[in-house]
């Protein structure tokens, strides 16, 4: 069992229909989907490739060692007790977004990165209208829902991770099982070191590493716009006792102030099919949502939607 392999490039031909199919079963049935030929040129993906892996020999590599994963790590191993690091991640991360400071050492990195991150947000905003085409919403519904109605208010960030050769790998995750609290996320994983896994049908399978191959998956802000047809997915990254592993996740997300609810039209369109299946998510602010989110990441979605609602 693999997940879906798109070629978002049949989009514009003969094959539309079928690819737009695709896409529909990659979010209902697996909340995620790998796409190639997605239109971001090979050339700047391998600078990017380049640049992240600088990055962090250059400047977060001497760090890490001082972390307080491998400390917490080397003492578990000390106590020889069995016992395993459940609430620890085996993840060196930076956050990129428009106006934070950015890492200043390591050379091209800013140019590189912030070129990427242009790319993926168009990609991030073509991947919502092909939503909402399969959903049967107006064109933009999606794109507009996330930023608060009108103009340029989305949140775009971008996750620069690395999770390093572990000694122990039995004995901790790279980062433990959540599922994502926004949009639309866009992820371009490592091309040789796997250790993504989503939870499917009850089984933990590999996100298979496919060179320059950008990764999605619905988050949760989408299964509340889609009244639940589709799912935010349970996922995972498994550590290594061999190769560093890089991981550039972008988020597509509404700003915190955004009101976030079912789209009216799948509420009625669900009525009208006589399986009265009502609103199933509340309406809420997002930043109500990220409030309860930071406290209960790793634990179960659902008691998330209850507790937002009630507030």
């Amino acid at each position: 069992m693999a997940i879906p392999v798109i070629d978002f490039s049949k989009l514009n031909g003969e094959e539309r229909a079928k690819t737009m199919a695709r896409i529909a079963n990659g979010c209902e049935e697996w909340g995620f989907f790998q796409l190639v030929n997605h239109g971001i040129p090979e050339e700047l993906l391998e600078r990017v490739k380049k640049v992240c892996s600088e990055f962090y020999k250059l400047e977060r590599e001497e760090g890490f060692k001082d972390s307080r994963p491998i400390r917490l790590l080397n003492e578990l191993v000390e106590k020889k007790s069995g016992e395993k690091l459940e609430n620890v991640d085996w993840e060196d991360v930076i956050t990129l977004v428009d106006d934070n400071e950015w890492p200043s050492k390591t050379p091209g990195f800013k140019e590189t990165m912030a070129e990427y991150r242009k790319e993926l947000k168009k990609l991030a905003e073509k991947v919502m209208e092909v939503m909402d085409e399969n959903l049967g919403l107006p064109k933009g519904y999606i794109k507009k829902a996330f930023n608060d109605g009108e103009g340029d208010n989305a949140f775009f960030g971008t996750k620069v991770s690395h999770y390093p050769p572990c000694p122990h790998s039995e004995l901790l995750n790279g980062l433990r099982a959540h599922t994502d609290a926004g949009g639309v996320i866009l992820l371009f994983q490592d091309d040789k070191v796997k250790g993504l896994q989503i939870l499917k049908d009850g089984e933990w399978i590999d996100v298979q590493p496919l060179p320059n191959s950008i990764v999605i998956n619905t988050g949760d802000q989408i299964e509340v716009l889609s009244n639940g047809k589709y799912k935010s997915v349970l996922h995972r990254v498994m550590t290594s006792p061999d190769g560093n592993r890089r991981s550039i996740a972008s988020f597509y997300n509404p700003p915190l102030k955004a009101t976030i609810a079912p789209a009216p039209q799948l509420v009625e369109k669900a009525n009208q099919d006589d399986l009265e299946i009502v609103q199933a998510y509340p309406k809420f602010v997002f930043g109500d949502y990220m409030s309860v989110y930071a406290e209960q990441k790793f634990l179960p979605k659902e008691p998330r939607f209850h507790a937002v609602g009630a507030m």
